[in-house]
């Protein structure tokens, strides 16, 4: 059986310490309550406060719980929230489009699926749950590179590679794409990352009308755009799916 590591525990054990009772401790308390020498509780405090975790205050020396906490803990809330508040929506979505919906968010340079609804039928299908998608390609990812400054710093940034011959790389271009995702509120992808695949998808905002996730419907390119356009009335029911689950998360009208 594989070892804990001991500084991990030990630095668990002071964060731990830090949310509950008493919020602000000295060196010699964390160091006193934990059983440790302080040059070593030191040393582990120093690291969490670089990595913003712990936070020192300059009057007492006193030691408190970082911002980086808050967002983390934010993060994870926010996720949970969102795909609780999306699961009825997504499931209508599915069943009145008749094709699969993913629920995506921005990670690590690209978009984390965290709720996927099976295409109502009998054909076999992978629950894609916990997968990423390319940002620059897929269409949950140009909704979030469209809305999230964020996604937008890291799609800019990262080398967007040719995963069909239709996929959009050159920056300026994929600029102006993001100017129509912009436009008119939805972004699309038309074998753009899997040849005969085709979505399209909305973005979602919480309270602060901030983009939180998007939501898109995916299946086969002759179903979605069987004249060679995306379906309006898919269109349409992805919007309406989007602005759903925003009302719910507490932004109001879009």
């Amino acid at each position: 059986m594989a070892k804990n590591i001991q500084s991990l525990e030990r630095a668990a054990a002071m964060l731990r310490l830090l949310a509950g009772g008493e919020r602000r401790l000295g060196l010699s308390d964390i160091a006193s309550s934990l059983g440790l020498a302080k040059g070593t509780a030191h040393g582990i405090l120093r690291t969490l406060q670089a990595e913003g975790f712990v936070e020192q205050e300059a009057a007492s020396g006193r030691y408190q719980l970082g911002a980086e906490l808050l967002r983390l803990g934010n993060s994870y809330l926010d996720v949970h929230e969102l795909r609780a508040r999306a699961l009825v929506w997504t499931d209508d979505l599915a069943r009145s489009s008749g094709e699969s919906v993913h629920l995506g968010v921005l990670h690590q340079r690209g978009v984390l699926i965290v709720h996927h609804v099976f295409r109502p039928d009998d054909s076999r299908q992978v629950l894609e749950v916990g997968a990423m998608q390319p940002l620059h390609s897929t269409a949950l990812g140009k909704v979030l590179s469209a809305y999230d400054p964020v996604a937008h710093s890291e799609v800019v940034e990262a080398e967007r590679e040719a995963l069909t011959p239709r996929t959009t790389t050159a920056l300026g271009d994929f600029e102006t794409l993001l100017d129509t995702v912009r436009a008119r509120g939805w972004a699309a992808d038309v074998e753009e990352t899997w040849e005969g695949v085709a979505s399209v998808a909305a973005p979602i905002h919480d309270r602060r009308r901030m983009p939180v996730g998007a939501v898109a419907v995916t299946g086969a390119v002759e179903r979605l755009c069987p004249d060679g356009e995306l379906r309006p009335e898919l269109v349409a029911a992805v919007r309406d799916c989007a602005r759903a689950v925003s009302r719910d998360l507490g932004a109001g009208r879009f």
